[in-house]
C-alpha cells in the first residue's frame, strides 16, 4: 500500500491534498454532498498547480470524501444567491481549472466512489481515466431538470466521449446511469469491487502509482497523454507535428536513455521520471 504524507487542506478548505509514491490525492471536501463552489474550484486550481511543480509527482488521483458522494455538482444554494456575472465567471474559472488539468504532463485519474452527477461528472470528465467503484452510486448529467445546460464542460467532453447523438440523448433526458452501464458505454474506464471507499481510493492510488517511476517512465506517460489531449482534435498533420516534438522531448530525455538502453542489455529499466 502506498505511503501518504498527513492530509493538508488547501486555503479554502475544500480540497484535501497528499502525497506519496509519486501520486497526489486531491479530495473534494464538501459535506454533505461535496458540491463545489468557487473557493472549492480555486483550491482545485492550486492543488493542480502543486502538483505540476513537484518533480516527485508522477500522476493525480481526484476522489470525492465519504462514502455517498464523489460530487453532486455546483453548488446550487450558492447559484441562487448570486449574480448572473457571478455565474458566468463562476463558469468561466471551472472551465479554465478543468482544462489545466488536462494540459498538465501529468496522468490523472478520478476515483468515483458515491454519486458522481452534474459539475462532478464534469470534473471527473477532465480526467484523463476514470475508474468508479461497482455498486457505489450513479453518474450523469441532470441539469435539464433545473432549466440549464452542463456548464462546466460537459456538452463537449461527453460528446466527444460517447458521440453527439447518445450525449444528446443522456443530457437532454437527464437519466442517471449506474456505474456498470457508465463503463458500457465508455463513460467509466474501469470497475473495482472494494469493501469501502478507503480501500477504493487506496487501490486507484496503487493504479496511479504503476504509472510511476521507477518501473514506468511518467514523463513518457506523460507526453502520451499530451499527445492525445492536444491532437485530438486537431487535423491529422498539425497532430503528427505535435507528436514529433513531444517524441523529440522524449528522445532528449534520461528516462528514454535508459529504456533504450535497458532494452539493449536485456535488463530490466529504472526509471527517474527526467
Amino acid at each position: 500500500m502506498i505511503e501518504l504524507s498527513p492530509a493538508a487542506s488547501l486555503p479554502n478548505g475544500k480540497v484535501v491534498y497528499r502525497s506519496g509514491g509519486g501520486v497526489a490525492l486531491l479530495t473534494l471536501s464538501n459535506p454533505p454532498a461535496n458540491g463545489y463552489s468557487y473557493e472549492m474550484m480555486r483550491d482545485l486550481d492550486e492543488a493542480c498547480l502543486r502538483a505540476r511543480f513537484d518533480d516527485g509527482i508522477g500522476a493525480i488521483v481526484i476522489a470525492g470524501a465519504g462514502e455517498k458522494f464523489f460530487c453532486a455538482g455546483a453548488d446550487i444554494a450558492m447559484l441562487h444567491d448570486v449574480t448572473p456575472a457571478f455565474k458566468y465567471a463562476f463558469c468561466l474559472h471551472a472551465n479554465e481549472t478543468l482544462q489545466r488539468f488536462e494540459r498538465t504532463p501529468k496522468l490523472v485519474l478520478a476515483a468515483l466512489s458515491g454519486h458522481c452527477v452534474g459539475g462532478g461528472l464534469e470534473v471527473a470528465l477532465a480526467a484523463d481515466l476514470r475508474i468508479a467503484r461497482a455498486g457505489s452510486g450513479k453518474c450523469g448529467l441532470p441539469e435539464v431538470s433545473l432549466g440549464v445546460l452542463p456548464g462546466t464542460g460537459g456538452t463537449q467532453r461527453l460528446a466527444r466521449l460517447v458521440g453527439k447523438s447518445r450525449a444528446i440523448d443522456l443530457m437532454t433526458s437527464g437519466r442517471l446511469l449506474d456505474y456498470a452501464e457508465a463503463r458500457e458505454l465508455g463513460i467509466v474506464d474501469d470497475l473495482l469491487e472494494a469493501p469501502d471507499d478507503e480501500a477504493f481510493v487506496a487501490a486507484v492510488v496503487e493504479r496511479a502509482a504503476s504509472y510511476c517511476a521507477p518501473d514506468r517512465a511518467a514523463m513518457s506517460v506523460g507526453h502520451i497523454k499530451l499527445a492525445v489531449q492536444g491532437g485530438a482534435d486537431l487535423a491529422l498533420d498539425s497532430g503528427l507535428a505535435l507528436e514529433r516534438e513531444l517524441q523529440a522531448k522524449l528522445f532528449a530525455s534520461a528516462d528514454a536513455a535508459e529504456g533504450i538502453g535497458a532494452f539493449v542489455e536485456k535488463r530490466k529499466p529504472r526509471f527517474e521520471g527526467r
